[in-house]
């Protein structure tokens, strides 16, 4: 036997504890998946655009959402759109296309800030909801006397009571619109709460606190990224259904919902003050539920590879 056949092995202590799997990080693989929708990012594209450019037009057109409308040139009316004006001008004189725009920005920063109250209050008071048995018979009782009425009429009251304003539009709306997400959320965390690691958790002494914020709330976030998709949206469309009514927004405030009220009259006869505001808030309400529903299916583990 040849003895240049042999070698001997120094033992590496770090070398033994090395992972030869590869390093997973969540986010990462929540973005990875994200990107293999094609679909999901043009849309995410036309969401980005759509917000900025109604953020920014506005300041250089001189058009005000607060101060609508802001022009009375009877001369300019039912201008058709053209390269000056490219969705045209209204029955007063106005720039469709600079209307739409302010509008536009008005409609998102409503419907940001409603979402964002709704979705705070509804997760903290639906995973306080789902683990206490306590709180869970008062809200209960709270949750089957607002269920109960209708959602749109419960909005009417309040702004008819309240009367017509953006703070008013955005306390109606928060009122009880936290409820059914709370509601929602109450059932998932019921769900998830007495699963075998949470109940080996509890015997351990953990926090209800503690358990709630990082056994059960992280679990869900797929969930809560459903839930933002179809609340903005709906948001948009409870606006819309006030300003028709004529009970939402003061009459010097524009937005879609405005938009839609205000160029019904007009549809037979120039259908462009109508179709384009309404593509325009389609296009919003379609891609950011298509961004959040895939948002959600990257956000659950299941899904990455």
């Amino acid at each position: 036997m040849e003895d240049n056949k042999f070698e001997f092995v120094t033992i590496d202590a770090e070398a033994s504890e090395h992972i030869s799997a590869p390093v997973y990080s969540y986010w990462k693989s929540v973005l990875r998946t994200f990107l293999k929708s094609k679909f999901a990012v043009f849309m995410l594209i036309v969401a980005i655009f759509i917000t900025v450019f109604s953020l920014i037009q506005p300041m250089f057109s001189g058009y005000s959402a607060a101060d609508a409308p802001y022009i009375n040139d009877f001369s300019r009316r039912f201008i058709a759109p053209c390269a000056e004006h490219p969705f045209g001008t209204d029955h007063i004189g106005n720039s469709l296309f600079d209307a739409v725009w302010a509008a536009c920005g008005t409609s998102l920063k409503l419907s940001t800030v409603v979402t964002a109250i709704n979705m705070v209050i509804g997760i903290a008071v639906g995973a306080i909801w789902g683990y206490s048995k306590k709180v869970d018979i008062v809200m209960m009782e709270v949750y089957n006397i607002f269920a109960n009425i209708p959602y749109t009429l419960f909005l009417i009251i309040m702004m008819y009571v309240l009367g017509q304003g953006t703070k008013q539009m955005i306390f109606a709306m928060t009122c009880t619109g936290w409820l059914g997400i709370a509601y929602f959320i109450r059932v998932q965390v019921m769900i998830i709460r007495d699963r075998e690691y949470n109940l080996a958790s509890k015997c351990l002494g953990t926090p209800t606190s503690r358990m709630v914020t990082k056994n059960i709330l992280p679990y869900m976030v797929s969930v809560i990224m459903t839930l933002v998709s179809r609340e903005i949206p709906a948001v948009i469309g409870n606006e819309i259904t006030l300003s028709y009514l004529s009970i939402g927004l003061p009459a010097t405030v524009a937005s879609i919902g405005k938009m839609v009220y205000t160029y019904t009259p007009y549809m037979n006869g120039y259908p462009y003050l109508f179709w384009i505001p309404v593509t325009v808030l389609g296009l919003v309400s379609v891609s950011l539920y298509v961004v959040g529903q895939t948002l959600a299916d990257a956000s659950d583990p299941r899904t990455h590879r």
